[in-house]
């Protein structure tokens, strides 16, 4: 046992790392992808403050011994001589826990040790130099690494010392550390399984359940839409889920109440059909005995007649339309390229002009021009179309229009060329006739809404409108000063 003014302690230090595995997730429910999010968000927050917490009790863990190992250096300063008995030696260094300690101060090095002290070490920790990255990177050799050498640790002197060395053994300092950070392991895992299931029980309460109740009333909805306690009743809630509650039950009244009647006006149709066929047909055996009236001399039935004879004219018209558009729906169309000047020329025998002889229909279409749509469903969308612009020439026009006019007229022309949509293939109806009134254009394309004249149905151009947009089309009106015109479009099928 002595003092010697010299001695090399040489670090002989190794480290590695270890990758963490990672499973694969498995297809959850939402309570149980939230659970294991919660569990992940404080898992990762236990880990970011576990680590450095260890990390930091092994430092001062070593701040410990190295302030110790200064106290025993303090009673070897103030020995005479600077020595001490063998006794005194062995109980200074088990207070401190270590196998030697050095000192140096005043240009001199002491060092206490009750055995030879070893060349190599396991690892050198200069506590004058340490940060977080440094410690971290200590606590994995510390707890991962085991090495029968000792541990070297230099640290800041004081009381006219400049440093401090001393040398312990591996397995008490590993042993200290790892009892630590399996408590504060534990301790974590408690508090973690705690705060995971207090934030779960709360995102349960406050989105899960809410959202269940919504899909539970949308499933309960679906099943019996017009179900009035099926509706959403919204909660008291202010947040995002109290306006999706509020906004899901305005929009269930709101689909109820027009199933509720979609179900009313079926009915109703049907009915409506029923009647209007059978009403066809007794106008038609009025309108057959209407025109033996025709042959009879007498002048009082010679002014009744003809409008008698216009007056069944409308009604079986108005039944006629009335029951093609109360078909449940149109069947899909066998569209296909066809030639477009002979369905255009067919609509003056369509147009129901026999008694108004007066107007005139001219027809413009390019030899040869074809165009893809089904010919049946086409044909019937321009009749509806022309024979509206028929019954608009055959109202009678007043002084300042009948000048305007000299002849009534209804043009059809057609064209190819390019369009917003690409190459397709116009074709205008257009008369110079009085023109719609603003109350027509409003709803013109609706069923019995969209009507200019007294007594019409407004289906003519609905189903027009129909027909066409079944053929790929679209059908708008143009705007014009006199008159009336009809665009409609029909693009060229894709190659």
């Amino acid at each position: 046992m002595g003092v010697n003014s010299r001695v090399a302690f040489e670090p002989d230090v190794a480290a590695a790392a270890s990758p963490a595995g990672r499973g694969l997730g498995r297809h959850l429910g939402l309570s149980g992808r939230l659970f294991l999010l919660t569990v992940a968000f404080v898992a990762l927050v236990e880990v970011l403050v576990y680590v450095p917490t260890v990390a930091n009790y092994r430092r001062m863990w070593l701040s410990d011994r190295i302030a110790a190992a200064q106290v025993a250096a303090l009673v070897l300063d103030a020995a005479p001589d600077q020595h001490v008995s063998e006794r005194l030696a062995q109980r200074l260094l088990a207070g401190v826990g270590a196998r030697a300690i050095a000192v140096k101060g005043n240009g001199t090095r002491r060092l206490l040790a009750d055995e030879t002290v070893p060349e190599a070490v396991s690892e050198l920790i200069d506590l004058r130099e340490i940060n977080w990255i440094t410690s971290i990177r200590g606590l994995v050799r510390t707890l991962l690494f085991d090495s029968p050498l000792p541990v070297r640790v230099i640290g800041h002197g004081r009381d006219d010392f400049d440093l401090v060395e001393i040398l312990i053994d591996p397995e008490p300092f590993r042993d200290a550390v790892a009892a630590f950070a399996i408590r504060l392991a534990l301790s974590s895992l408690a508090i973690a399984a705690a705060v995971a299931g207090l934030i779960f029980l709360i995102l349960q309460r406050a989105i899960v359940r809410p959202v269940r109740r919504l899909v539970h009333n949308i499933t309960e909805f679906a099943e019996d839409p017009e179900a009035i306690d099926g509706i959403m009743v919204p909660s008291r809630r202010t947040d995002e889920i109290g306006h999706a509650e509020i906004a899901l039950g305005r929009m269930e009244t709101a689909l109820a109440g027009e199933l509720r009647e979609k179900r009313r006006l079926a009915g109703l149709g049907l009915s409506v059909s029923k009647i209007n066929h059978e009403l066809r047909n007794l106008l038609t055996t009025a309108q057959l005995l209407s025109d033996r009236l025709d042959g009879v001399a007498d002048p009082l039935v010679q002014r009744v007649a003809p409008r008698l004879v216009l007056t069944l004219d409308r009604a079986i018209r108005f039944c006629e339309e009335t029951l093609a558009y109360g078909r449940a729906t149109e069947r899909n169309p066998n569209r296909r390229l066809v030639a477009l000047a002979p369905i255009i020329a067919e609509q003056a025998d369509l147009s129901g002009r026999e008694r108004e002889t007066n107007i005139v229909i001219r027809e413009v279409c390019p030899k040869g021009l074809r165009i893809c749509v089904d010919p049946e469903q086409f044909s019937r969308a321009l009749a509806n179309i022309v024979r509206n612009a028929v019954q608009a020439l055959a109202q009678p026009a007043s002084d300042h229009e009948a000048r305007a006019r000299s002849d009534p007229t209804i043009t059809i022309e057609a064209r190819r060329g390019a369009t917003g949509i690409g190459a397709a293939t116009t074709i205008l109806v257009a008369d110079n006739g009085p023109g719609l009134p603003a109350r027509a254009r409003e709803h013109l394309f609706s069923p019995f809404k969209g009507s200019s004249r007294s007594g019409g149905t407004g289906l003519g151009l609905a189903i027009a409108s129909e027909l066409i947009q079944l053929n790929g089309g679209t059908l708008t009106l143009d705007e014009t000063a006199v008159g009336t015109c009809f665009r409609i479009v029909i693009p060229d099928p894709a190659v």
